[in-house]
């Protein structure tokens, strides 16, 4: 199937296939929920979606998954060399040592993405290395621009849309961002245990809560009342932002729209689980189960057949 994909999007050089099917079994083995969208997707789009989340995915375990003896100069290192890697390749003067640099160079070129939403990206990948805890939203914003937001105006020249890429930026941003404060609640115990705290520290005051009570909480495996209440807070202010993005979605190109519309469903289940555990994220990791992948994959799975296929007759209608 990847081969298939590969063909599709007119791939043929053997190091640059190399690289994207790298990038796909990063996107396969790490982003489960994320991989099962994008086989929604017409497979020419496939590759570029995966060089995208390749290299999202390399950067950020460099930042998380160091190794037990690496200090914060040397993660700071690693992300420095990525940064080069980066701007080697895109002013076509090396990277090819790095395959999701390598593929990552060659779809910016074939959508013509603005490298400056990879600095900004970066910019927050590096905040992680230091900043352990944000004020208010404002202060977290600053973060999930680059973390998140930039995620999706990568995206958008992938998928297309129907208006100008402009009208749809905001709300390609706003998916983006609905992605990661949902990450963010999901991962609480996670973020905790690196030292990290992604939920604004005035809003959790608000409810009477502080990185003590979360460690607490965190210690017993179980939430109290107030976090419960911290947590049902910021649970809402998500659906608000992810209801906010799916606006955008009748804005993408009529094949794109069932990829994007399964993982907002499918991150929605997220918070829907969430909500189901009593806002409880010290009691267990929320996951959407693999049955309820399926039924909410399993119509768009169909749409995005009958969309594929019909835009293939009009194409042989009009070759005739």
């Amino acid at each position: 199937m990847s081969r298939r994909e590969l063909d599709a999007a007119g791939i043929t050089d053997p190091a640059l296939r190399a690289a994207y099917l790298r990038c796909r079994v990063l996107n396969a083995t790490h982003g489960r929920t994320y991989f099962l969208a994008t086989r929604l997707l017409a497979p020419h789009q496939r590759p570029a979606v995966h060089a995208l989340y390749g290299f999202a995915r390399w950067v950020d375990d460099l930042v998380d998954e160091p190794g037990p003896d690496a200090t914060p100069e040397v993660v700071s290192g690693c992300v420095d060399r990525a940064e080069r890697l980066l701007a080697a390749g895109l002013a076509r003067d090396g990277a090819d040592g790095e395959p999701v640099v390598r593929a990552l160079v060659h779809t910016v070129d074939r959508y013509d993405i603005d490298p400056a939403l990879f600095s900004a990206f970066l910019r927050s990948m590096r905040m992680d290395l230091d900043v352990r805890a944000y004020a208010t939203r404002a202060d977290l914003q600053t973060y999930t621009y680059g973390s998140a937001r930039v995620i999706g105006l990568q995206m958008l020249p992938v998928l297309g849309a129907v208006t100008d890429l402009a009208t749809a930026a905001p709300y390609a941003e706003l998916l983006g961002e609905a992605f990661q404060l949902t990450n963010f609640l999901r991962d609480v115990a996670e973020d905790l245990d690196r030292g990290r705290v992604y939920l604004p520290a005035d809003e959790l005051a608000a409810s009477g809560v502080d990185r003590e009570r979360l460690l607490w909480c965190r210690g017993r495996g179980a939430a109290d009342a107030a976090v419960r209440g911290a947590v049902a807070d910021q649970v809402a202010r998500t659906w608000a932002v992810t209801r906010e993005a799916a606006r955008g979605i009748p804005m993408l190109r009529p094949e794109s729209r069932p990829c994007i519309a399964t993982a907002l469903a499918l991150y929605s289940g997220i918070l829907g689980r969430i909500e189901a555990m009593d806002h409880d994220v010290f009691a267990g990791r929320a996951t959407v189960g693999t049955g309820r992948k399926l039924r909410v994959a399993a119509p768009a799975f169909a749409r995005a057949w009958w969309l594929r296929r019909n835009a293939r007759s009009v194409h042989e209608g009009q070759a005739a």
